[in-house]
């Protein structure tokens, strides 16, 4: 789906107003009815995440951080059953798993009298029944399950969709006869920055010449685009030549403004491929 920067603008207003849980995305979905769910979810997710960034400091002063934790002391005292800390998290207007990471360093700083370790507090985030305070692992789990942007549980999901996409193009590269190596192979060549896949037999896609691919199960904006050309595209241009960027979720039309430069996007895989014998495969 590929949206113009309006179109774009327009979804990405809809959502300052409304928290980011399952029944917002759904109320997106009524509002933009010809946009696919999967568009709308990585709109959502990334429009969310800039959010987050944006007011991330705050909620990390050392003023916020004995506040919250001593809401949630409160909170659990009358009812620890209840989602104290979801709730909390959702009025504060901050991702639930970054208000559990908050709550459980507090919590085991207190307790141990020295700062957790980062990989002691992922390990009880993907697992909360190793925290050792059982109401403290249920207000945990409780942020994790509910968190649709952020969190080891929406970390998981990405990591699947993404790898899910990359066998999509594998496949249909197969089904297309086209030789190519992929980033294992490249990596196992010397290749510490690689795309998904480099054609080892050049094609045309478009009139655009195409030595690599780069596949994205994400909604290309503008901040994501251009991070990514600073950190990836341009580095594969320099070392391989011109590619193609597939967008599967599908990009801001105007973003697409660098193919006489070497750098194609499309949001689905290309049918109008030509090889070197002038044959579309």
């Amino acid at each position: 789906m590929i949206l113009t920067k309006a179109q774009y603008d327009e979804i990405a207003q809809c959502l300052v107003s409304v928290p980011p849980t399952r029944q917002s995305l759904r109320k997106l979905k009524q509002r933009f009815p010809s946009q696919s769910q999967a568009t709308l979810l990585s709109i959502f997710s990334q429009e969310y995440q800039k959010h987050i960034k944006r007011t991330h400091s705050k909620h990390h002063t050392s003023e916020a951080i004995e506040s919250y934790y001593q809401r949630y002391l409160n909170g659990v005292v009358k009812n620890g059953a209840a989602p104290v800390l979801l709730e909390l998290a959702n009025e504060v207007e901050y991702a639930p798993s970054l208000m559990a990471r908050i709550i459980l360093e507090r919590f085991l700083q207190e307790r141990d009298e020295t700062p957790p370790s980062k990989s002691v507090i992922n390990s009880m985030l993907r697992d909360p029944s190793q925290i050792p305070d059982g109401v403290l692992a249920n207000q945990v789990y409780q942020c994790i399950v509910n968190d649709c942007c952020y969190g080891p549980l929406v970390d998981c999901i990405k990591h699947a969709i993404g790898h899910e996409h990359e066998i999509l193009l594998r496949d249909l590269l197969l089904e297309k006869n086209l030789s190519f190596l992929d980033e294992d192979q490249l990596r196992a060549k010397g290749y510490d920055k690689t795309p998904d896949f480099i054609l080892q037999v050049p094609v045309a896609v478009e009139g655009h010449i195409i030595h690599w691919i780069e596949s994205k199960a994400s909604f290309g904006d503008e901040c994501s685009h251009h991070a990514y050309l600073h950190d990836q595209f341009w580095s594969y241009w320099n070392r391989f030549g011109p590619g193609l960027v597939i967008y599967w979720y599908g990009f801001i039309q105007e973003l697409d403004c660098n193919r006489e430069r070497g750098i194609l996007l499309k949001a689905c895989f290309p049918t109008d491929i030509i090889t070197l014998c002038h044959s579309t495969a």
